[in-house]
């Protein structure tokens, strides 16, 4: 499964039959659970129906948040 990594692993992504999961670590979809709302997600994964554009802007900002959190800033 391809994941991005900055000291450890900040995402990962896989393309499924109906979606695209987008594995964020529970800190990442609770910090953006408002603006998830209209995604199905889980603990730590936030299922992109692929008939939807993808939210770019929001994917960016969970992985800035993702980075800043490993980084401690």
């Amino acid at each position: 499964m391809p994941a991005f990594f900055l000291k450890k692993n900040l995402v990962y992504f896989a393309a499924l039959k109906n979606h695209i999961g987008f594995y964020s670590t529970p800190s990442g979809v609770e910090a953006f659970k408002d603006e998830l709302g209209q995604y199905k997600r889980s603990k730590g994964t936030i299922q992109f129906p692929l008939e939807k554009p993808l939210p770019v802007e929001l994917i960016r900002n969970i992985v800035i948040f993702r980075m800043k959190e490993v980084l401690g800033i």
